[in-house]
């Protein structure tokens, strides 16, 4: 039992295949701390440089519509005039932030686990419902660690926000006298600063986040050792099967390979051991080429096929050896072979001749193998 056990434990690291199905499944690390304080940060920057756009536009629309004639007030024509107005203004005032928050709510997970989209994230699962599951997650170790972030975000928040309430002291207590315009505006700038270093300081929970998240994604998609055997059986098939694959794609290439035997312009042989099948056209080919080849019984099959449809046997037993080890079936001759595969047509040529009664019987000759192709 204990050997049965251990061997179900979860130690292996996941594996390419294990990571890119739980990547199509829509399990990914994600961290919300880092995306709330990307988008904070965005936030608070746009704020400040763009505030001077959105102050104008705001002070327009409110000096605008204050100074409204007596006349246009009871005129509702004027008054969806001026609604419309107000509203574009508004609109075009508030755009560049508004713009800048959705690139960042939709570029802020992209820092960690990139783009994704699963549909099988949006099916219904029934332990999202099941209360057993329920309380899985309400006592185990992520909401703990969720309840710790909660705290942590307080505790950071509130300690940032007395730091920099001294660090500024000087100048918020001073800002009463300073003159309106320059008080208004000085006021505004200590806002900005004091939202800027606040979303800054979320940086610091995220810090902690992000590696917990790689680390609870990586602990969840871990293997066992039976798994990962399991997976490779999966990617790279039985044994059995992976063997009756090749035997089956033998089998094809054989076939294919007799079916050219016919269309050979000779066969030489071993006489019995070896025998390879060549074509050639002067036409469209710089050289022989090598259409089938065999040993034994393939050997024999060859000679059978060859002389059924009359091919041409011709007997040399080391160049049926150096051609069969140095040619692969489709491909053309090696170029030391090229002489002595041309006396070899010649020969059948002049075979040829003589069965025909154009001729004497040739005598064959001895075919020339150079000795860096002997077999």
């Amino acid at each position: 039992m204990a050997e049965s056990d251990n061997s179900q434990e979860k130690t292996e690291q996941p594996t390419p295949r294990r990571l890119q199905k739980a990547r199509e499944d829509g399990q990914i690390p994600r961290s919300k701390e880092l995306s709330t304080s990307l988008v904070l940060i965005v936030g608070a920057l746009s704020l400040w440089i763009f505030g001077g756009i959105i102050f104008n536009g705001a002070k327009h629309i409110f000096t605008s519509n204050f100074a409204i004639e007596r006349e246009q007030l009871f005129d509702d024509k004027q008054l969806t005039i001026h609604l419309a107005a107000a509203a574009y203004e508004a609109i075009i005032s508030v755009s560049p932030v508004m713009f800048a928050l959705i690139l960042a709510a939709i570029l802020g997970p992209l820092a960690l686990g990139g783009w994704m989209f699963s549909g099988k994230a949006l099916l219904p699962k029934l332990n999202r419902i099941s209360p057993i599951s329920g309380f899985k997650r309400m006592f185990g170790l992520k909401s703990l660690v969720e309840l710790l972030k909660s705290w942590a975000k307080v505790l950071v928040i509130a300690v940032c926000t007395i730091l920099l309430f001294f660090a500024l002291e000087n100048s918020i207590l001073y800002l009463n006298q300073e003159p309106d315009k320059q008080a208004i505006v000085h006021a505004m700038d200590l806002v900005m600063l004091g939202a800027l270093a606040l979303a800054i300081s979320t940086l610091l929970i995220s810090v902690i986040d992000v590696p917990f998240q790689i680390y609870d994604f990586t602990k969840k998609m871990k293997m066992s050792m039976q798994e990962v055997k399991d997976e490779h059986k999966e990617t790279e098939g039985k044994p059995e099967v992976k063997q009756r694959i090749r035997r089956l794609q033998y089998e094809m290439s054989q076939r294919r390979m007799m079916e050219d035997v016919p269309e050979a312009d000779v066969v030489i042989t071993n006489p019995t051991h070896y025998a390879v099948a060549l074509k050639y056209h002067s036409e469209g080919m710089e050289a022989p080429v090598l259409v089938a080849k065999g040993v034994d019984e393939v050997a024999l099959k060859i000679r059978e096929i060859a002389k059924a449809h009359s091919v041409p046997i011709v007997e040399s037993p080391a160049l049926a050896r150096s051609v069969y080890t140095y040619t692969r079936v489709g491909k053309e001759i090696p170029e030391g072979l090229y002489v002595a595969i041309a006396q070899v047509l010649a020969y059948v040529y002049q075979l040829n001749q003589y069965f025909q009664g154009q001729g004497p019987r040739p005598k064959q000759p001895i075919f020339p193998v150079p000795p860096d192709l002997r077999a």
